[in-house]
């Protein structure tokens, strides 16, 4: 596995590292071992997915407010996605910034996102399969969001969305929401 830092404080994109024969492949993606050695949540109590069945379906931005704030290591396993990630963090250097990692089945990446983070995704393909490790239960009452188009955020998203839902068209813009992660 190949760990490389984001400019994103504490967000890494992990990439699978694999061992290809006659057979196909064999890549290990996830190593308690390797997460610790980096500081890094190893500890997930839910492995949730999602399926994005039409093309440039956004999904976010999302997050749970504290004190149920979540680590999540993200994987597309089918199809393609851009997912972002934005630091809702006062205290970080790279507070109010985002990045952005294609993942897909074919290149194994996976995108680490820490407590206090917003994160949210655009399907480049159909179908696109997508998996959580989430560190922390879901707690209704702790989830919020952010408009995937604030323009305090100004994240290039590659293609206007498609589809999404009601609930993600009216997360309010950042100035407007007094919320942080």
């Amino acid at each position: 596995m190949l760990f490389t830092r984001t400019d994103l404080e504490g967000v890494w994109l992990i990439e699978a590292s694999p061992i290809r024969d006659e057979r196909g492949s064999f890549a290990r993606t996830f190593c308690i071992d390797e997460m610790n050695v980096r500081g890094l949540e190893h500890r997930f109590a839910q492995h949730s997915l999602s399926r994005s069945t039409a093309k440039h379906t956004l999904r976010g931005l999302h997050f749970q407010r504290a004190p149920h704030a979540e680590v999540k290591v993200v994987s597309c396993l089918n199809g393609a996605i851009w997912d972002v990630a934005v630091d809702l963090r006062p205290q970080s250097p790279t507070y109010r910034r985002w990045t952005a990692a294609e993942l897909s089945a074919d290149n194994m990446r996976q995108l680490y996102i820490p407590k206090g983070c917003a994160h949210g995704f655009l399907s480049l393909t159909e179908d696109a399969l997508v998996g959580y490790l989430i560190s922390t239960r879901y707690d209704p009452s702790a989830a919020a969001g952010l408009r995937y188009d604030d323009p305090a955020l100004a994240i290039d998203w590659p293609a206007a969305p498609a589809v999404m839902s009601e609930k993600d068209r009216s997360w309010p813009l950042l100035a407007d929401s007094g919320h942080h992660a």
